[in-house]
């Protein structure tokens, strides 16, 4: 089977607290980051906890893009899943992770729709 898409998963670290905290930020920061690896959005949605961290959303013709905040922590863990090979999702990461000034981002492309799962190339910034 060939490749059906890609999945990056990335761990952000030392990243801007108050950014991580704020809900209204994070989903610009998210549509934008879709918006510039060229993908289609359809949903947006984010859930703002108390008394810290936003989780969410945005849904993308070619799959999804999501994050879970951890501002206590100055941590991020993203997921950008793309089908198909026209959206790069390294360019949404990479976006994501200038965004919410990440000083140190661990990340892992796996391809999807192999069959097996393979080793994923990991990449450290």
């Amino acid at each position: 089977m060939d490749t059906m898409g890609r999945h990056v998963i990335a761990e952000m670290w030392d990243c801007n607290i108050d950014t991580l905290n704020d809900m209204g930020q994070i989903e610009r920061i998210f549509v934008n980051a879709a918006l510039k690896a060229g993908a289609e959005i359809r949903e947006v949605a984010f859930h703002k906890f108390a008394p810290q961290g936003v989780s969410g959303v945005v849904i993308i013709s070619e799959s999804h893009l999501t994050i879970h905040s951890f501002p206590e922590h100055g941590y991020a863990s993203i997921d950008v899943y793309t089908c198909g090979d026209i959206i790069d999702p390294n360019v949404a990461c990479d976006y994501i992770s200038e965004a919410l000034e990440s000083k140190k981002c661990e990340r892992a492309e796996v391809p999807r729709g192999m069959g097996t799962i393979s080793v994923p190339k990991h990449r450290a910034l």
